[in-house]
């Protein structure tokens, strides 16, 4: 096919079958995957514009809700799996990637291998989560994976996991657009608002680009905080009047 043909498809793809920005620009990628390195036509996709994606803005959970729903956690091995993906930033499929051996409490450390992009890292080990990691390991006594499955041969699948999340957090009636992924944009949020280096977040998180995680400069309450409505503003001098 022609590039017009390929254009007709994925206006195809957004008109009518009104598929997302995310999912044309995956059709979009295996085409050109198949175009450039298959049929080795190099400049075939230059003529074709992929569609703008949507900017959105991390889903961010206040601290004060963060701590009320992982301390009605009762479940231990609930409660451990999601004060170590709030305390590290980790996604849900590095929480349940996790080995008894990416823990190095002496070196007060998590090693988590094979990240998105393939990449590893390290994140701090909370002392907090180290004192309910040790009391996980007497209850549950993990063999190979921190957190196994029943059969105990495999890890805990990404969505078990999930629903541990809306189970923990159901009752504070958050925004339906929450999700795991939601503890890792708000241990991000939290550590801007504390003062922590832009840089220091974007190595902890594994970012590849820093305009990642600018991201979280847009939902930060600092600056926020500090800046009056102008509404407000014209209110005060009426009322000062």
């Amino acid at each position: 096919m022609d590039t017009e043909r390929i254009k007709d498809y994925l206006i195809h793809c957004r008109v009518v079958l009104n598929l997302s920005e995310a999912t044309i620009h995956s059709r979009m990628n295996a085409l050109k995957f198949y175009y450039e390195k298959v049929l080795n036509r190099e400049n075939f996709f230059l003529a074709i514009p992929r569609p703008k994606k949507h900017l959105q803005l991390p889903k961010v959970i206040s601290e004060e809700k963060i701590i009320q729903g992982l301390l009605a956690v009762k479940n231990v091995k609930h409660k451990t799996l999601l004060l170590l993906s709030y305390s590290g930033g980790l996604r849900v499929s590095e929480v349940v990637n996790l080995k008894i051996e990416n823990i190095d409490s002496a070196r007060m450390q998590i090693f988590i291998t094979k990240a998105k992009g393939k990449k590893d890292r390290i994140v701090p080990l909370s002392p907090y989560l180290l004192k309910h990691l040790r009391v996980y390991y007497q209850t549950y006594k993990p063999k190979i994976w921190l957190f196994e499955a029943q059969n105990t041969i495999e890890h805990y699948s990404v969505r078990s996991a999930q629903l541990i999340f809306k189970s923990a957090f159901k009752v504070l009636h958050l925004p339906k657009s929450c999700s795991f992924h939601s503890l890792r944009h708000s241990y991000a949020t939290h550590l801007l608002e504390n003062g922590t280096d832009l840089r220091y977040i974007q190595e902890l998180l594994g970012h590849k680009d820093i305009k990642t995680t600018l991201r979280y400069t847009h939902v930060s309450k600092n600056a926020l905080e500090n800046m009056e409505s102008p509404l407000d503003k014209i209110l005060r001098k009426h009322k000062s009047k």
